[in-house]
């Protein structure tokens, strides 16, 4: 069946049921009070993605409702990224609930991680817009230190990529940000240093060089300075601990 036959057959046979798809205005001031972080307007907005109104993708129930699910994290996810969100941070939180779905089997499971996920996106939205909104540059700057931070970058090569001279870029992050970005960069570092640590079994020492410190007693030295504790103290302390209990 052709494009224009099976849209034809399907749009007739959907008036006859009454089966209308969500209204498009409806969907996008969902969308919109979630990445203004209204948790209130939110949750009053929201419907069960099990309920009949929206699209059919597929025969299976539990597959449509993902099919549906992945969509709207999807969208969710770059609304909030045009409305303030560090785009690193947005896709990572859309890949953290894909992946829950995906191994999820049941209706109950699916809806609990659709409310999840609104809920998550509108308290961190709420976190953004309580801030002064950053500059495109300082958002741009934010991307490809979140894109680099396993290779290394320095301020000279940010501000090239951006068109910048290392000097107004400086100047302009320290004013957005608060804090050098030379300082954000090895912040960053270290909290991906902190994640290796928690979840994975490389030894310090390769968790060090892979993020491109100098030695490993530098790497020791910076880890410390941020968290107090040497790379060995914290493994000891906080290893997995997080895959074993609810935040």
């Amino acid at each position: 069946m052709s494009i224009n036959k099976e849209l034809s057959y399907r749009e007739f046979m959907q008036r006859e049921n009454g089966i209308l798809h969500s209204p498009y205005e409806k969907e996008l001031e969902f969308y919109s009070a979630v990445s203004a972080g209204d948790i209130g307007r939110v949750k009053e907005l929201y419907t069960p993605l099990a309920v009949e109104g929206y699209g059919r993708l597929s025969a299976d129930p539990i597959r449509n409702i993902k099919y549906h699910l992945v969509i709207t994290i999807a969208l969710i996810a770059r609304f909030c990224i045009e409305s303030g969100m560090p785009m690193e941070t947005s896709y990572t939180i859309s890949d953290i609930f894909i992946n829950r779905l995906d191994v999820s089997t049941t209706e109950q499971q699916l809806s609990d991680i659709h409310r999840e996920v609104f809920i998550e996106y509108a308290k961190r939205m709420q976190k953004v817009n309580s801030g002064k909104a950053y500059s495109k540059h300082v958002l741009m700057c934010l991307d490809l230190i979140y894109e680099n931070i396993y290779n290394g970058i320095r301020v000279q090569e940010l501000a090239e990529q951006l068109g910048l001279t290392p000097q107004y870029l400086s100047k302009l992050f320290k004013k957005e940000v608060g804090t050098t970005v030379s300082e954000y960069i090895m912040s960053r570092r270290i909290q991906a240093a902190e994640n290796m640590l928690k979840f994975s079994e490389y030894p310090p020492l390769d968790i060090g060089n892979y993020l491109g410190f100098s030695s490993h007693s530098h790497f020791i030295a910076c880890f410390r300075k941020y968290t107090g504790m040497t790379p060995k103290q914290y493994r000891e302390n906080y290893f997995r601990m997080n895959w074993t209990r609810e935040e």
